[in-house]
């Protein structure tokens, strides 16, 4: 039976790697040469137009790999009879930006019809994102196909959640083949972007690992009751909320961390030792980051004659 399993074990793992082998930076380069530039140019008016919009399109990437893959199952629109991960937990009235990629996926359309994904214009989108404020490029691999479905359990079950402890997102992290300093690195996404009360009300009010000043500083913006004030908005890295930097991790050196899992970094575990490094070294976190970007963006891709490519993001074919 150990062997069986192994055997199981090794066949999935062969066939991840095949399905992230058949991805490739170039896989436009004939079909639709003008895509990237199209998404890129689209992206930064967006970005210009509201900075904190790069954040926002970073997160969905993150919300769609996490959830069966990178496949743009978190695009499709809940309808009267089908609730689908935009109405999970961690995503209702959180998840934003849905008009944006419409817009993309509709300038995108004009120039190749049917032939660029939604999964791949989330992905290189969260790229463009990024560069727009100042962070570091990568090369996107291409060739996903996207989802004709949905899971609302699966999103509320694979989602990292704002009051984790390390063990819950090292292993969460460990599940999606992705090592500590992936999660580290990636956790420093929130050096852009802006939190709801209602995901650091916990952390400001009970923790004892948090700066007393700065807990304080956030109370009047986030009362104690719950559902007062409960969409009320902090920046998640507060020296430079708008600017890709590794600000976040000094932050977190300082017990500054706006959510409950942002701090469980540095805390006295594992994770610390990583986090101090790319405190000292904006280098050290860009090269981290990336990489684990690029791991992200492997996860589980559909490929080949698997799902389909939508003409809306919103909706199936």
């Amino acid at each position: 039976m150990a062997s069986a399993s192994c055997l199981c074990l090794a066949v999935l793992l062969a066939m991840a790697s095949a399905a992230a082998a058949q991805l490739s930076s170039t896989f436009y380069d004939t079909s639709c040469p003008n895509a990237l530039s199209t998404i890129k140019s689209a992206v930064t008016t967006a970005v210009n137009n509201e900075p904190r919009m790069g954040a926002s399109l970073l997160r969905m990437h993150f919300h769609d790999c996490f959830v069966d893959g990178c496949d743009a199952s978190v695009l499709l629109n809940d309808t009267a009879t089908f609730t689908g991960e935009q109405g999970a937990i961690p995503n209702k009235n959180s998840l934003r930006g849905f008009t944006v990629i419409d817009n993309i996926k509709a300038q995108v359309e004009a120039v190749c019809n049917q032939t660029v994904s939604c999964a791949d214009i989330l992905a290189v989108a969260a790229r463009d994102s990024v560069v727009a404020l100042g962070g570091p490029s990568w090369t996107v691999l291409l060739g996903r196909r996207d989802s004709t479905n949905a899971s609302k359990s699966n999103a509320e079950s694979d989602l990292p959640g704002p009051n984790f402890d390390l063990s819950n997102l090292t292993q969460l992290f460990a599940n999606k083949n992705l090592n500590v300093t992936d999660l580290v690195a990636l956790s420093g996404g929130h050096t852009i972007g802006q939190a709801q009360c209602r995901f650091f009300r916990d952390h400001i009010y009970n923790d004892t690992n948090i700066n007393s000043t700065f807990a304080s500083s956030l109370q009047g913006n986030c009362p104690r009751a719950s559902g007062s004030g409960d969409a009320n908005l902090a920046p998640l890295d507060a020296p430079s909320p708008t600017t890709f930097n590794n600000d976040y991790f000094n932050s977190l050196l300082s017990q500054k961390g706006l959510l409950h899992s942002d701090q469980e970094l540095f805390n006295g575990g594992s994770a610390d030792s990583t986090v101090r490094s790319f405190a000292s070294s904006a280098s050290a976190f860009s090269s981290a980051f990336t990489a684990a970007m690029v791991k992200m963006g492997n996860i589980s891709p559909k490929t080949g004659s698997q799902g389909q490519i939508r003409l809306s993001c919103s909706k199936v074919n």
